[in-house]
C-alpha cells in the first residue's frame, strides 16, 4: 500500500524473502539505471532519495535520478556539523539539476543538545550524537514513503558486504533500494568522470569518507571509513544498520 500512515507503518507487511530474492536476481546483471527505472515506476512519489553531498555514490544517484526525470524527492540530512564544502555542493547540485532538496534537521539545535546532553557529545558518545542528529531525523523524514534509494555499496566497509540491491528495512518499515550495491569505487568514479558529475572537493584532499566535521579526519588507510570516528570502535552512523 502506498502512502503509509504512522499506524500503518508498524503493521505494514514486509516484502517476502522470495519477492526480494526474485528482484535481486532479476537486476543482478542489469544496470543501476534499470533498477532505478523499475523502482521509480513502481513507487512514483512514494520513493525518496537521500543524498549526503559528501560521498561520491550519492552524487551518482542524484545524477541518475535527474536523468530519469520523474521528480523523485531528495532529502539531505543536515546535522548542523557538516563541512562548508558539503553545504555548498548541496546548493550547487540543486541549481544544476533543478531539483528541490528537502533539508531535514534534528529536533534539537546544537545549543539545545549541549544543554540536554552536555558539551561536545560527539567526543564522548558519538553513537548518541548520531542517534539525535542523523538517525532520528531520517526516521521522521522517511515516514511518508514506501521505498528509499540509498547509495551504500558492498565495498565501502566490512559492515556492508552483504548489502543487496533491494532489501526490506525493518527499522524504517520500507523497501530499501541500493542501485550501486555491487559497484566498485572505480566504477563510481568512472561514471562521475564520464558524466561530469559534481562531487565534494574534500574527496580529493585526503578524505576518503566525509561526515560531520568533528568526527572526520584525513587518512591514508585503504579502508574508506577509516577517517571516521577515530579512536572509537565505530564505522557507521547508524542509519544503515
Amino acid at each position: 500500500m502506498l502512502g503509509r500512515t504512522i499506524s500503518e507503518a508498524v503493521s505494514a507487511p514486509a516484502w517476502s524473502a522470495d519477492e526480494l530474492a526474485s528482484i535481486n536476481t532479476s537486476f543482478r546483471h542489469r544496470s543501476a539505471e534499470d533498477l532505478l527505472d523499475w523502482a521509480t515506476a513502481r513507487f512514483g512519489q512514494h520513493i525518496v532519495l537521500t543524498c549526503s553531498f559528501s560521498g561520491a555514490s550519492g552524487m551518482v544517484l542524484l545524477d541518475m535520478i535527474a536523468r530519469v526525470g520523474c521528480g523523485t524527492p531528495v532529502i539531505f540530512l543536515d546535522t548542523g556539523l557538516l563541512f562548508p564544502e558539503t553545504y555548498a555542493l548541496a546548493e550547487a547540485a540543486a541549481r544544476r539539476y533543478g531539483v528541490a532538496i528537502e533539508r531535514r534537521q534534528p529536533v534539537l539545535t546544537l545549543a539545545e543538545q549541549e544543554i540536554q546532553e552536555g558539551p561536545r557529545l560527539y567526543e564522548r558518545d558519538p553513537d548518541r550524537c548520531c542517534a539525535i542528529r542523523k538517525v532520528a531525523p531520517l526516521a521522521a523524514a522517511l515516514q511518508p514513503y514506501d521505498a528509499w534509494i540509498s547509495g551504500i555499496r558492498r565495498d565501502q566497509s566490512s559492515t556492508r558486504t552483504t548489502t543487496e540491491l533491494v532489501q526490506w528495512s525493518a527499522r524504517y518499515s520500507l523497501l530499501k533500494v541500493n542501485p550501486l550495491a555491487l559497484w566498485t569505487e572505480r566504477e563510481v568514479w568512472r561514471y562521475i568522470q564520464a558524466n561530469n558529475v559534481p562531487y565534494n572537493p574534500l574527496l580529493d584532499q585526503g578524505y576518503p569518507s566525509l561526515g560531520c566535521v568533528p568526527c572526520t579526519c584525513h587518512t591514508s588507510a585503504d579502508d574508506q571509513r577509516a577517517g571516521r570516528w577515530v579512536g572509537f570502535a565505530k564505522t557507521e552512523c547508524g542509519i544503515h544498520v
